[in-house]
């Protein structure tokens, strides 16, 4: 499918069936799907202009009565970039800075408390390319311009920001990590979280620019909640969704550079599986539209070389600890969504579930470090009537 043939999204063919039927797929795939929330008008207008779309959500909130609701409002954006590849650097970069920072405004505008941005935001996803220049120029420390940008916004919007930069680690040889930066709601780095899983997959072979991360599984406590950040790859391995988890996580971004072909039919459920099994908010992003590098390259498949990866599908969303989620922005357009959350329901399906209290921690530890000794053999019990 060609990139103007790209649908816009699953909901909008949903919004084809009948009103009755429409409820009823949405809640089959969504559960209950969670209200929506007025904009203003300033908002609208804002979103208008710059051709981007704006969502907004609202979880229901179930009262206790010993603890207030901690509501917070999560954001995602997601966006492609704006200029040529083949542009000079810090145009291709500055160009992602006003556009980015535009919908920061709007986020900000729609009362976002903590706000993620995809996977290195600030710049084309050229790591698959396995040209080292001019790339690497993109790279840039944890306190380099793009973290001194958004800290005025932060500070401005008294909002958390996620940012996913290419980091150079000058203190250790100028190496390169694919980094979230965590800054504060007063402009602060608050901490950094560095990509676990490094894909070697199609043309996403991205070790030849940096490997495995060395930060472990942080989780950053924030004015607004116990943030995580679970970099693209990582979704793929329940286990890193765990960690996260088993160190208080209450939200959990997941930025990503994904593409249909590649990975669509899992878009939809790894978050969300993840934010059910871990009892945690999980709020997806994915970049949008198609990045055409100068360079053709291959991936050692057999398949002609190519000058992009095909379609990055955007259709960023928010999941709830209960199994319901958000309609996801759209496949093919530039957007902001925010949904509205209350933090109580992570413990509140902790106690309707019981899956921390039921797990067999003790039982999983002692089989994991047993599967990764040199001497492992799978227990296996064979039927006898085979022989």
């Amino acid at each position: 499918m060609s990139k103007t043939e790209e649908i816009e999204s699953l909901e909008g063919l949903l919004n084809k069936l009948s009103k009755k039927d429409q409820a009823e797929a949405y809640r089959i795939l969504y559960g209950s799907v969670p209200g929506k929330f007025d904009l203003s008008d300033a908002t609208k207008k804002r979103a208008a202009r710059g051709n981007y779309d704006v969502a907004a959500y609202q979880f229901p909130s179930t009262p206790e009565q010993l603890r207030p609701a901690r509501i917070v409002r999560v954001g995602v954006i997601q966006n492609q970039v704006t200029t040529s590849t083949s542009a000079p650097i810090q145009e291709q970069y500055k160009a992602l800075e006003e556009r980015v920072g535009e919908m920061v405004h709007a986020a900000g505008e729609m009362g976002c408390n903590v706000l993620g941005l995809q996977e290195a935001w600030t710049m084309p996803f050229a790591f698959c390319t396995r040209e080292k220049h001019p790339w690497l120029e993109f790279a840039e420390p944890v306190n380099g311009p793009s973290t001194k940008f958004l800290a005025g916004l932060a500070r401005r919007y008294n909002m958390v920001i996620v940012s996913p930069i290419l980091e150079r680690d000058d203190a250790h040889g100028g190496t390169i990590h694919n980094t979230a930066v965590v800054i504060g709601n007063n402009g602060n780095v608050i901490g950094v979280h560095r990509k676990n899983h490094i894909p070697r997959v199609g043309d996403f072979n991205e070790s030849t620019y940096y490997m495995e991360g060395n930060t472990g599984w942080p989780v950053f406590e924030t004015a607004f909640g116990r943030v995580a950040i679970n970099i693209c790859y990582g979704r793929h391995h329940p286990l890193n969704w765990f960690m996260f988890g088993a160190n208080g996580a209450e939200i959990v971004f997941n930025p990503s550079a994904t593409v249909g072909a590649l990975s669509e039919p899992l878009w939809p459920i790894e978050a969300r599986c993840a934010s059910i099994a871990n009892n945690y908010f999980v709020a997806g992003i994915n970049r949008i539209g198609t990045e055409t590098f100068p360079n053709a390259f291959t991936s050692g498949d057999g398949k002609e070389a190519h000058k992009d990866f095909g379609h990055f599908y955007g259709s960023s969303y928010v999941a709830a600890p209960n199994g319901s989620r958000t309609p996801g922005l759209s496949r093919i357009k530039d957007g902001v969504l925010v949904a509205e959350v209350d933090l109580n329901q992570c413990r509140q399906v902790k106690d309707k579930w019981g899956f921390q209290m039921t797990g067999r921690w003790e039982d999983y530890a002692k089989a994991i470090t047993n599967v990764a000794g040199a001497d492992f053999q799978p227990q296996i019990i064979r039927d006898p009537s085979l022989d």
